[in-house]
């Protein structure tokens, strides 16, 4: 987790446990949601609704399982930036159990203005802090 500038604490719940006894493909979307929800407010006052001006929205969501995740197991869930374009910026995910590497994801992260139903460029204030908290 040395190289995400943001992480957090996150307790499986019985809810996110699938038939099989392990966490659920749908929970993960949901917990890398609540990191993202995270490392938006860790920047500043802002939030999926509103980054200054604008909100987002996920064209896609990508998932990588490497281990079982199970009721009740301690993870810690890193989110970190790895690139900035005009209108988006990609963001990356990791999920550990004990130090070891459990899940890992990818979202592109598009602004969008909810009003005008269209894309958006990043606002500047916040593209200025995103490109000061990941040293980019």
């Amino acid at each position: 987790m040395n190289e995400f500038r943001f992480a957090m604490p996150y307790l499986v719940r019985v809810a996110e446990i699938n038939y099989g006894g392990h966490v659920a493909n749908s929970a993960v979307l949901s917990i890398m949601q609540d990191a993202r929800i995270g490392y938006l407010a860790q920047l500043g006052p802002y939030s999926e609704l509103d980054l200054g001006g604008c909100g987002i929205i996920l064209p896609e969501a990508h998932l990588f399982f490497r281990a079982e995740m199970f009721l009740h197991d301690r993870l810690e869930v890193g989110v970190r930036c790895s690139e900035i374009k005009r209108s988006s910026f990609q963001l990356e995910y990791r999920i550990e159990r004990g130090g070891d590497l459990t899940a890992e994801g990818t979202t592109p992260v598009i602004c969008f203005d909810y009003q005008k139903r269209k894309p958006v460029r990043i606002p500047d204030r916040f593209r200025e802090l995103l490109v000061a908290f990941e040293n980019l």
